[in-house]
């Protein structure tokens, strides 16, 4: 277990965190690792606190490159375990992330518009071809 406790200003307690099952996965060029958060007479942490505290830790220049998710707060609300990703560069970040994940870290932009919508512009799209589809779309296509 590596234990880093971190009082923060907002809070009357402080906030530990362990690290489990750490590990360096070079294929992905990202060490990945479960998080226990202590968090004893607060409500779960926010994300976003939690990667400050990840990059003071492993000397991370850029926070966005950390992705937490995944937690769950133990019975009694002492104790959260999530999961954990810490990329060398932000390259590698938007190569392997999910899309998903990278709108939670706002480094990609949330379709606009219904559903519905883009599926009946992508199906117009398809009866165009060349200039005349990005005169339909309204943009690239």
């Amino acid at each position: 277990f590596t234990d880093t406790p971190t009082a923060m200003a907002d809070s009357k307690s402080t906030v530990t965190l362990r690290t489990r099952k750490f590990m360096v996965n070079q294929l992905l060029n990202r060490k990945q690792m479960i998080l226990e958060v202590l968090h004893p007479g607060r409500g779960p942490v926010p994300r976003k606190e939690i990667r400050e505290i990840l990059g003071k830790k492993y000397n991370v220049k850029n926070d966005k490159c950390i992705f937490v998710f995944g937690f769950k707060t133990a019975f009694g609300g002492t104790r959260s375990t999530g999961f954990a990703l810490i990329y060398d560069s932000l390259d590698d970040a938007l190569n392997v992330e999910p899309k998903y994940r990278l709108i939670r870290n706002d480094l990609a932009k949330k379709a606009t518009g219904s559903r519905k919508s883009r599926k009946e512009m992508k199906n117009k799209k398809k009866k165009f071809r060349g200039i005349k589809k990005a005169k339909v779309g309204g943009g690239g296509g």
